[in-house]
Formats: structure tokens, C-alpha cells, sequence
């Protein structure tokens, strides 16, 4: 037994040839905290629906691309270096603006349940 777990997801371009264009990381990596998305969406692409959620809030994170994620109605334009966080109870959507793919990585974690983080959380070995 490994105390760490690999995965390929393959190059971002190529995602977008995938089911909604993205990677669910819980089960390929076995993740314990954390549910991480990656994913590649085309020229055009919007979400065709607003979503919530009940306890978990959403960071995104722009690879590539530029777009827009509307939170509560309030439309966020968003581009290759941005990052989003989103609380649970916020009405949100996403949406390609750019030209070409727009990449990003989405990670939901469980509100309020960080304790420890960077080096706080790091023991020298």
C-alpha cells in the first residue's frame, strides 16, 4: 500500500471530446476532502442551468480562456489567472466568452471545514 495515488487526465485541449468536457478527480485519486474538476468547455459553451449547493462551496480556478460565472446574478468576467470562490448558497453558472476552449479547474470543499493550511499544517521529515 502507497500513501499517494496517480491518475492521468490527459492533455486540457482533449477534454473537451469528454462527457461535458471534464475530469471528476473523488474517484480517480481516492480524495478524502475534496471534490476537484477539471475541465475544457468549446467556443460557446454556457451552462444550461444555475446550481447551488448544500454545503459545499466551489473556488474556480481559469487555465485558460476568458468567461463569464454569474453568482447571484452578478455576472463575474473572468480570464486566465483568475480564481472565484463561491459560497454554497449562491446561484451560480459559467460560461465561455472566449474565441477558443476555456479551461478550468473547479475544487468544492465542505464550508468552514479547513483547520489547517501551508505550513501550519506541515511537519519537517
Amino acid at each position: 500500500m502507497t500513501n499517494y495515488k496517480t491518475t492521468e487526465i490527459g492533455k486540457l485541449n482533449e477534454l473537451v471530446n469528454l462527457e461535458n468536457g471534464k475530469v471528476f478527480l473523488h474517484d480517480a485519486l481516492e480524495l478524502t476532502g475534496c471534490e476537484i474538476s477539471i475541465n475544457t468547455v468549446p467556443k460557446g459553451f454556457k451552462v444550461p442551468f444555475n446550481h447551488k449547493h448544500k454545503q459545499n462551496e466551489e473556488v474556480y480556478i481559469i487555465l485558460k480562456g476568458e468567461g463569464i460565472i454569474t453568482v447571484d446574478g452578478t455576472k463575474l468576467n473572468v480570464k486566465e489567472g483568475s480564481a472565484v470562490k463561491v459560497s454554497p448558497e449562491a446561484s451560480r453558472t459559467i460560461e465561455n466568452t472566449s474565441d477558443s476552449n476555456f479551461s478550468f479547474i473547479c475544487i468544492q470543499t465542505k464550508k468552514d471545514s479547513l483547520e489547517q493550511f501551508g505550513l501550519g499544517d506541515a511537519e519537517l521529515c
